[in-house]
């Protein structure tokens, strides 16, 4: 059996081995560890493989909670320490290699919150069949098909493990066939209240539907088309209870549904939040792009004498309506158009909060920023990458004021950067 000696981490939380002259990201490896190893993917420039056996183990690999963590939270096998200061050495490489000389003599803290577990208001669950014919919670392995029998996970608020236990066992109850069973979602607020999903690939009927209990506010059935393997709703089968939660942020009511964008990791998006805050002075004007329900811009309300949010999910800017009734906010208001349609709303008297999806800021708003100049950039990014190469076109007019790596995500690769810049 060949094996494979892994050089680093890489961007992305694989680690980086050779092979006759061919680059291979392997998951479940760290720096310095010797594996055997199996290719789950193969392109024309690299492969993907993960560990099957540690021949020669790292000093900082530790015993993974989960059997299954690699499907969820890859980095279980480090501490959370160790974890952090990777996290922070792999943000660094990527902003400097991608972004140049704007991100030179940098300090980029990293912040992180003591909750590295049980911290996710979001979880999806597909269903696996045990041998006594009942049906398993499960997740399917990386980079492959099979599934693994799971009875929660570890970073899953408690309500989300308690709710998905629940509606298994009405499933279970029903006898419902897994070629039916496509996924169950639960959303929490992070104040132990949740509601769910079921997905089925068959319109059924059933005689007697799941009752809501005690934190558990809504649940709805629907009929996901079997030629899409994401969980879409084709059409609503059944609903009880409410179909949105509401959280509290920083003293702000955000109502959200099930499948809206919203923050994963509340304590930790809080301290972001009040980071993002600290920059922002008194009587200030406000644009608010790839905003989702609002949860930047709406709980900085105070700091703002206007506030514009622009989105282009239909159903995340109706929430966003809906929170800016349901705080009596006034000269606040909401656009459902993707943000290069809207560029003129960018004016030089705005501070611009950005928080795009991984894509990154579309070029028609760059160039809008760069002909008009706003006075600040507010950008956080959940892709260090794109982000880097958004912010160094941007160098020509801007310098960065303030870097700061976010762990939004603990026991996972993934890393949030917030970068913040103003006009030279």
């Amino acid at each position: 059996m060949q094996t494979l000696k892994i050089e680093k981490l890489v961007f992305g939380g694989q680690g980086l081995a050779r092979l006759d002259n061919q680059v291979i990201f392997v998951w479940n490896a760290l720096p310095g560890e010797e594996v055997e190893y199996k290719i789950v993917k193969k392109k024309k420039d690299y492969a993907e493989a993960v560990a099957t056996k540690i021949i020669k183990a790292s000093p900082d690999r530790i015993e993974a909670e989960e059997q299954e963590f690699l499907s969820t939270s890859p980095w279980q096998i480090v501490s959370y320490e160790t974890e952090n200061k990777w996290k922070k050495e792999i943000t660094e490489e990527t902003y400097q290699k991608l972004g140049g000389k704007i991100f030179a003599n940098l300090d980029m803290p990293i912040v992180y919150d003591e909750l590295d577990k049980n911290y996710r208001n979001k979880m999806e669950f597909s269903f696996e069949e045990l041998e006594d014919g009942s049906k398993s919670l499960a997740f399917f392995e990386r980079g492959g098909r099979r599934r693994f029998a799971v009875k929660g996970s570890i970073l899953a608020e408690e309500i989300i493990n308690e709710t998905a236990k629940y509606i298994l066992a009405w499933v279970n109850e029903n006898d419902i066939p897994m070629r039916s069973l496509k996924s169950l979602i639960i959303r929490s607020n992070g104040q132990g209240q949740a509601i769910a999903a079921l997905f089925i690939k068959d319109r059924l009927a059933f005689e007697k539907h799941l009752e809501l209990k005690e934190n558990l506010l809504g649940f709805q059935l629907y009929y996901s088309t079997h030629k899409s393997p994401a969980s879409v709703p084709t059409a609503q089968l059944y609903t009880t209870g409410q179909d949105y939660l509401i959280a509290d942020i920083s003293g702000t009511k955000l109502k959200f549904g099930l499948l809206s964008f919203f923050q994963i990791h509340l304590p930790i998006f809080k301290k972001c939040l009040a980071q993002i805050s600290s920059h922002i002075g008194e009587n200030q004007k406000a644009l608010d792009f790839y905003s989702g329900v609002g949860s930047i811009g709406l709980p900085l309300h105070n700091k703002f004498t206007e506030l514009t949010l622009v989105d282009n999910n239909e159903e995340a800017i109706e929430y966003t309506k809906e929170n800016i009734e349901l705080n009596k906010l006034k000269n606040v208001e909401a656009f459902c158009e993707p943000a290069e349609k809207i560029t003129e709303l960018i004016t030089s008297d705005k501070i611009l909060i950005v928080d795009p999806p991984r894509a990154g800021m579309h070029d028609k708003v760059v160039d809008r920023i760069l002909q008009v100049l706003p006075p600040k950039i507010i950008y956080l990014s959940c892709n260090i990458s794109t982000q880097a190469r958004d912010v160094k076109k941007l160098a020509e007019k801007y310098k960065i004021v303030d870097a700061t790596i976010y762990n939004f995500f603990p026991k996972t690769p993934h890393i949030e950067g917030l970068l913040v810049l103003e006009l030279k």
